[in-house]
């Protein structure tokens, strides 16, 4: 038996890591320069973008033999570091060379976030290693250095109790709002514990929470060059418990994933894509990610029209098994259609438009054919979302 209790200033609770941010000149004084380091050489599992043409800090990343382990992760906003080919990898190993002046590195690590196509202004990022405070714990400084058009801090942290009295802790930040598509969403996310937690079992849990939370929200469609999500583990506590941290890290992905749709560019709804009764898993989920992407459906969904042949449509044209006489779509548990109410009648509209106007809530679309269930989660798209990415590079 174990219990899981929320703790509040996220990364602060993990024994064993500092981590902090600075502005390097960027951000119009907002930090931009972050860090997440640890006195040891701690392991590191990852799971990175589907993205081809993944960036050089992805790469940087990939040039380390398997399982190896570090102890610096250097992170930064507003530059991609994306599409600068060989060049990208060398100026974060001069990034490197000039840290490593300043604190011993073992195997350092850089993400970046930002603007892709640009060679990073290695020399300004350099001469502001030196406002690090290295023994720092600042939860709200690291964060803030990853962050772009997000308008919140997103983080969360939760403590696992033993039945032995032992006990760890698990926490995440993330940052994200737009290019955000489930096939490794696009975001950056760092989740750090003190568990004693065996290497294969930090793999197999981060994989499997990543395909339940981040594979599974979309915010426009796109997927970004620079996807990463990490998780840490200083072991400091020696207590470990499998089953707890599995179901620790799989609640933490999951809100930090929902943070990421309410935080959308612009968004005004969170909408969870509930399919029931598909032919298989994977059209299960080929279909709720269908719907999470349509651009029409979320167009929809910010006119609060509820327009089910927009869903309809969207379903047949992901090329799943169905069938019109066999599919039923509910908002909440309105009923919008079914093989006996193919036209929208005013109270059956006037009832879903109430559905429409709340912040978030379920289109259900149960499509009769198998017994496969799967959720995917996104959110509207409105006039702020062009706005915002109209404007993106200045």
């Amino acid at each position: 038996m174990y219990k899981i209790s929320h703790l509040e200033n996220g990364l602060e609770n993990i024994d064993g890591f500092y981590f902090g941010g600075v502005n390097s000149g960027f951000k119009d004084g907002a930090n931009d320069l972050g860090f997440i380091r640890s006195n040891e050489p701690f392991d590191v599992s990852a799971v990175f973008t589907s993205n081809k043409f993944r960036a050089a800090p992805i790469r940087h990343f990939l040039n380390y033999p398997k399982n190896f382990k570090t102890n610096f992760i250097l992170l930064n906003s507003k530059n991609a570091n994306a599409m600068t080919g060989k060049e990208g990898v060398d100026d974060i190993n001069w990034l490197f060379e000039k840290l490593n002046n300043i604190t011993l590195l073992t195997n350092p690590i850089m993400s970046s976030t930002g603007v892709i196509g640009y060679r990073l202004k290695k020399e300004q990022i350099a001469n502001s290693f030196s406002k690090f405070d290295l023994n720092s714990k600042d939860n709200n400084g690291v964060v803030s250095a990853i962050m772009t058009t997000d308008s919140f801090a997103k983080y969360t942290a939760y403590k696992v109790s033993l039945e032995n009295g032992e006990s760890f802790c698990v926490a995440g930040i993330c940052k994200g709002a737009g290019m955000i598509n489930p096939a490794m969403a696009t975001m950056l996310c760092y989740i750090l514990t003190d568990a004693n937690v065996p290497k294969d079992d930090m793999d197999a849990a981060l994989n499997e929470s990543v395909d339940e939370s981040f594979n599974c929200v979309s915010v426009d469609g796109d997927t970004s060059t620079n996807d990463t999500v990490m998780l840490l583990t200083s072991r400091k506590t020696k207590a470990y418990n499998k089953k707890a941290f599995s179901e620790v890290v799989k609640k933490i992905t999951k809100e930090l994933a929902l943070m990421l749709v309410k935080d959308g560019e612009g968004a005004t709804k969170v909408v969870e894509f509930e399919i029931l009764n598909a032919f298989n898993d994977d059209e299960a989920r080929c279909v709720a990610k269908a719907l999470a992407n349509s651009l029409l459906v979320k167009t929809a969904i910010f006119g609060q029209d509820p327009n089910w042949g927009r869903i309809a449509s969207t379903i047949g044209a992901s090329g799943v098994t169905c069938n019109e006489d066999s599919l039923v779509i509910k908002y909440d548990d309105v009923l919008i259609y079914d093989k006996n109410n193919k036209e929208l009648d005013k109270i059956r509209e006037e009832k879903a438009h109430e559905v429409m106007k709340k912040s978030s809530y379920k289109i259900s679309c149960d499509l009769g054919v198998g017994d496969a269930k799967f959720s995917a989660y996104g959110c509207d798209l409105g006039h702020k979302y062009v706005t915002i990415n109209a404007d993106y590079r200045s």
